[in-house]
């Protein structure tokens, strides 16, 4: 994209920025204000940069009810830095009525002829301000009747959406500006599997138009369902704001089987200690023009310092068995935390509103029979050095591993022999079957028949049949017990050695018209479990994290042209084809170790 100073009158300029959090940490006496200072830093960018408006991907507040001082200093900074009097260059092109029909005012606020904006701030909803309570209201609500904030991309119905744009225009580039608040992951999930979700575009210049979708749900894969993978999006978006994940990866990410960028701009503060949280945080100016665009990492400078390092006693020259063990252990974690308290002293920003306390947290191994300090007693030492002298340990240690896990382990261990670390290539059959032919002696299937069991990983891969590997072996191991009975039958000197000879024989044996039919009537039955699966899983309409139901496998049929093409899973179609056919490789190994005990 060429400098957008070559022709400002046609480049739109989008500051974005997402997961505030305002009000996290607000009875802290350390920690209070760290969200207002760090929001205030993000507005005096949005002034600076003379942007066109502002953009936020959900979660400005930590709490649905946040404290009066919170919302009142929230009120206060949007007055301060995004009112006056400079002209807003933004032309509204779609129906108010429509794109505002959820709030009390339907119209974009730098329209009001009572308000003088000279910022616009449009921002989606998130899982922690959701509409809750009495009204379904939430905070963003009482900033749209307030007429400091343009609150879209809320939509009543939880059954079918169809998510219209907000079309903008600034010289002769057209901005359609998707927008979809939080819901729970699990039934957005279902919604797109089952096509409910719906992208409505322009009706003129369909081409002209650059597409940008804001989303605020889990991207990372934390379950079957919750979560939304990228193929669900439709494939003519150009770029997805992600809101909702906290670590900070703004650099715009291409999806090549979607073709379209992703940016996910993080929360500008610490909500977690966890390692995630220690990138550094930016915001973003956003520079489009015509179908081009580009962003423009700019760095925080008031947030509170992060830094995050994880110890395994076992691989220090520390001793279990030393009767001192405790008082050492103790003395290596303070000597770590020194070492990180000077390093924040090198690395602050200059910023004379950065807290001059930083967050530290050593997450430590102490797998071996390693004594543990006492966390809160160790954090007295640092009492006005660091802002979190209570958790700065997490004492953790490995768990013992059963023998599945093991064997679970080795067979990955076989495919990553054999596949690699590459690229995704080929369709799942192909990788199946190219597994079963590379594979060591004792990984081969000597009980199944490869092709079934190829049928059955294709159709747990590509389009999500969960039950489709369990019901094909117990077909398979039904058909071996029948072929194993009638040899038997046939037999007159039934011996051991004859009896195991013709096991390892099996997956060879022919099959025939009858066969076939049991193997497409297990298929079956595995699609019609799936969909039990999906009509039985739990319909929660909103609440927080950590508080979901155990997740249940949806069938991930996606949207758009990576739909029904395996990628549903979201771990990539190797991966997909690692964990079918570990599974197919554990189950065959206990269906044969049940035949050998029923022969």
């Amino acid at each position: 994209m060429h400098k957008e100073d070559d022709d400002p009158d046609n480049t739109m300029r989008i500051l974005i920025a997402t997961d505030v959090h305002l009000g996290y940490a607000d009875k802290d006496p350390i920690r209070g204000d760290d969200s207002l200072t760090t929001f205030e830093e993000i507005l005096q960018i949005a002034k600076k940069n003379n942007v066109d408006f502002i953009l936020n991907g959900g979660d400005l507040f930590h709490d649905n009810k946040p404290s009066r001082r919170i919302l009142h200093g929230c009120m206060t900074l949007l007055r301060k830095y995004c009112f006056g009097d400079k002209p807003c260059p933004i032309e509204y092109l779609s129906d108010q009525a429509v794109d505002f029909g959820h709030t009390s005012f339907p119209q974009v606020n730098y329209e009001d002829p009572n308000l003088n904006v000279a910022i616009p701030f449009f921002s989606v909803h998130g899982n922690h301000d959701d509409p809750a309570g009495a009204g379904n209201l939430c905070t963003l609500d009482l900033l749209s009747s307030a007429g400091l904030v343009n609150f879209f991309g809320r939509y009543l119905s939880l059954e079918k959406i169809e998510v219209k744009p907000v079309l903008l225009k600034k010289g002769t580039t057209q901005l359609a500006l998707y927008g979809l608040g939080s819901i729970r992951d699990e039934r957005l999930h279902r919604m797109f599997v089952h096509n409910n979700i719906q992208f409505v575009r322009p009706k003129e210049d369909t081409g002209d138009w650059f597409n940008l979708f804001v989303i605020h749900q889990n991207r990372s894969k934390h379950g079957a369902t919750n979560y939304i993978p990228e193929q669900f999006l439709a494939n003519f978006l150009d770029l997805v704001f992600w809101g909702h994940e906290h670590e900070c990866l703004i650099d715009p990410v291409w999806n090549s089987l979607q073709e379209f960028f992703v940016t996910q701009p993080g929360s500008p503060i610490a909500t977690s200690l966890s390692k995630g949280e220690t990138a550094p945080k930016h915001v973003g100016i956003l520079k489009i023009r015509g179908k081009e665009m580009k962003i423009e990492k700019i760095p925080l400078e008031t947030v509170r310092q992060f830094y995050f390092e994880e110890l395994v006693l076992q691989d220090t020259s520390l001793s279990p068995d030393d009767p001192k063990c405790e008082d050492k252990v103790e003395k290596y974690c303070e000597e770590k935390v020194e070492e990180m308290l000077y390093q924040s002293g090198m690395e602050r920003s200059g910023n004379r509103r950065q807290p001059k306390e930083p967050l530290i947290r050593l997450r430590v191994d102490y797998t071996g029979g390693f004594s543990t300090a006492n966390p809160i007693k160790f954090g007295q030492k640092f009492i006005g050095r660091l802002a979190n002298p209570r958790d700065i340990l997490l004492f953790t240690h490995k768990p013992i591993r059963s023998i599945k896990d093991c064997e679970e382990e080795r067979v990955k261990q076989v495919h990553a022999n054999i596949f690699g670390d590459g690229d995704e290539i080929g369709r799942a059959e192909e990788l199946v079957e190219e597994f079963f032919k590379k594979a060591d002696k004792k990984d081969q299937l000597k009980l199944l028949y490869v092709r079934n069991m190829t049928k059955a990983v294709t159709e747990y891969v590509e389009k999500e049949e969960n039950a489709a590997i369990e019901e094909i072996v117990k077909c398979e191991l039904r058909n071996c017990q029948k072929h194993i009975y009638n040899r038997i039958t046939d037999m007159k000197d039934v011996t051991e050695e004859k009896v195991k000879g013709d096991l390892e024989m099996l997956s060879e044996r022919k099959r025939d018209a009858d066969d076939e039919k049991e193997v497409q009537e297990a298929l079956l039955k595995a699609r019609e479990k799936t969909v039990v699966e999906e009509v039985e899983e739990p319909e929660i309409i909103s609440g927080d994290e950590g508080v979901s139901p155990a997740p249940t496998r949806g069938r991930g049929r996606g949207r758009g042209r990576g739909a029904g093409r395996g990628g549903g899973r979201g771990r990539g179609k190797k991966g997909a084809v690692v964990e079918a056919t570990s599974m197919a490789a554990f189950l065959s190994k206990k269906s044969a170790e049940t035949l050998h005990v029923i022969s």
